[in-house]
C-alpha cells in the first residue's frame, strides 16, 4: 500500500491529533530512514528524542526478535527476565555522579511513556509528603513546561494555550518561571506545609529548549528539602545520554534529585517509559498504589537492557558531548540564526524574524531532511547518539538554502 492508500484511511479512521507530514517511512537503518517510493532521508528529530541509536540498531533488532519467540507478555504478577537488570542499570547510572561513599539503590516503576511516568512520580511525591514529608499535595513545575498530555501532566505542563480546551484540570499545581528562584521562594512561603514536589525539565525542549541553570537547580533542591517537599527531573527528552557527559542532564548541575523520570531514548524506539526514585522516597508506594498492565513487559525490557547496556558500556556520554559542541558552533555560523542553546544532541536554533521554522521543516523534508520547529521559531534537533560529525556537516551544508527557501 503506497502514500495516497495510506493517508486516505488514515484521514478516515484515525483520530486527527497529529499533523503529519506527507511522506509514508517504511525501513530505516542508523541515520538514515527510507519512504515508500525509496527516497532516503537524514533524521535528525529520531522520533522526538526516541531512535537513541538510530533506526534497527542490531542489538536491539535483535533483543526484541528473540524474546518475541520467548515470551511477548505475562502479567506483573510474575518476575520476568531482564526487568532486574534494567532497573539496577537506571540505578548505576543515576548512582554515577554520587560520591561511592553516598550511594544506595535507586528503585523503578516502569511504564509505557514519558506521561505515564510523570503520572507515576505526581502520586509518589504526594504520598510521600503525606506520609513522610510536609502532608501537602501541591506540585510546582516552571512556566512553558511539557510533562504530557494526560489530565494530571497536562495540569503540571505550564502552557495556557495547550490547557484551555480540556478545562477543568485536576487542582494542586502551581507555576513559576525558569531560573527564578525568588518566584519559588515565594511559592514556597505563601503555601506553607502545602507543597509536596516541584517538578523541572533539567532542559526544556517542547518550548523550544530552554536550559535551567545548574546553580538554580541546586537552589530548588536545597528549598525543597528544607520544606518537606521533593524534587523530581523530568528527563524525558534530556536523559538517557541525550545531553552528553553524563546520563542525565540533572547530574551536569551536580545535583542529586529524589524521583527521576525517563522515556523516549530508553529502549531506542520500543514503547517505554520508567519512574526511578531514591529508596526512601520510593519505598511510600505498597503493593495496590500504582501499576500498569504493560509496563515494564517482557519486550520492553529486552529493547531496554540491549540499548542501555550498549550506551553505557560504549563511549557515548563523551561522544555526544564533543558532537553537541562541534553542531552548536557551525549552526552559529549560518546566516539566519540568532542563537543556539541545548547540551549534547539536544539543540535548539532560534531564526531571525522572517524565517519561517516550519516552512524549514517543509523545505527539509523535500531535501531529504526529517526536521523539527518547536517553541515558536525554534529549529530543534534531536539526532540519535549514533550521529557523526559526517552527517552533521551534510546538514549544515544544506541549511543556508533551506532557510533562504523559507524566508519571507
Amino acid at each position: 500500500m503506497g502514500f495516497e492508500e495510506e493517508k486516505k484511511l488514515d484521514e478516515r479512521f484515525l483520530m486527527q491529533t497529529f499533523s503529519r507530514k506527507p511522506v509514508l517511512l517504511v525501513e530505516g537503518s542508523g541515520m538514515e530512514v527510507t519512504d515508500d517510493t525509496g527516497k532516503k532521508y537524514l533524521d535528525f528529530i529520531a522520533g522526538i528524542g526516541v531512535n537513541s541509536l538510530g533506526h534497527c540498531y542490531p542489538a536491539v533488532s535483535e533483543a526484541i526478535a528473540e524474546q518475541a519467540k520467548k515470551l511477548i507478555h505475562v502479567s506483573n504478577y510474575y518476575y520476568i527476565e531482564k526487568r532486574g537488570e534494567v532497573a539496577q542499570l537506571l540505578s548505576d547510572m543515576l548512582n554515577e555522579t554520587i560520591p561511592t561513599f553516598f550511594r544506595a539503590p535507586w528503585k523503578t516503576f516502569f511504564c509505557n511513556s514519558g506521561a505515564e511516568a510523570n503520572e507515576c512520580a505526581i502520586k509518589l511525591a504526594r504520598l510521600w509528603a503525606k506520609k513522610e514529608g510536609s502532608g501537602g499535595n501541591l506540585i510546582i513545575s516552571l512556566d512553558n513546561s511539557f510533562h504530557g498530555r494526560t489530565l494530571a501532566t497536562l495540569a503540571a505542563t505550564a502552557q495556557p494555550a495547550k490547557q484551555e480546551a480540556f478545562q477543568p484540570l485536576p487542582d494542586g499545581f502551581i507555576h513559576v518561571p525558569i531560573n527564578d528562584l525568588e518566584a519559588m521562594r515565594k511559592a514556597f512561603l505563601a503555601h506553607p506545609g502545602e507543597i509536596a514536589g516541584v517538578i523541572v525539565e533539567p532542559i526544556q525542549g517542547e518550548s523550544g529548549i530552554h536550559p535551567c541553570d545548574g546553580d538554580y537547580l541546586y537552589d530548588v533542591l536545597k528549598i525543597a528539602r528544607r520544606n518537606g517537599a521533593v524534587l523530581i527531573c523530568d528527563e524525558v527528552q534530556s536523559g538517557i545520554y541525550r545531553c552528553g557527559e553524563f546520563p542525565f542532564a540533572h547530574q551536569t548541575a551536580g545535583i542529586s534529585p529524589d524521583i527521576v523520570t525517563c522515556a523516549k531514548g530508553i529502549a531506542s524506539g520500543f514503547p517505554m517509559g520508567a519512574c526511578v526514585a531514591r529508596m526512601e522516597v520510593a519505598e511510600a508506594f505498597e503493593p495496590g498504589d500504582h501499576g500498569s498492565t504493560f509496563g515494564g513487559s517482557n519486550l520492553a525490557m529486552a529493547a531496554a537492557y540491549a540499548t542501555l547496556s550498549t550506551l553505557k558500556k560504549g563511549s557515548f556520554a563523551t561522544d555526544v558531548q564533543e558532537l553537541g559542541f562541534y553542531f552548536g558552533d557551525e549552526l552559529m555560523k549560518i546566516d539566519g540564526i540568532t542563537d543556539v542553546r541545548g547540551s549534547g544532541l539536544m539543540v535548539g536554533a532560534d531564526l531571525e524574524e522572517g524565517i519561517d521554522a516550519h516552512k524549514v521543516v517543509e523545505e527539509g523534508l523535500e531535501a531529504g531532511f526529517l526536521l523539527n520547529a518547536t517553541g515558536g521559531n525554534t529549529l530543534r534537533f534531536l539526532p540519535p547518539l549514533i550521529c557523526t560529525k559526517k552527517e552533521i556537516d551534510i546538514l549544515i551544508e544544506a541549511l543556508p538554502a533551506l532557510l533562504e527557501a523559507a524566508r519571507s
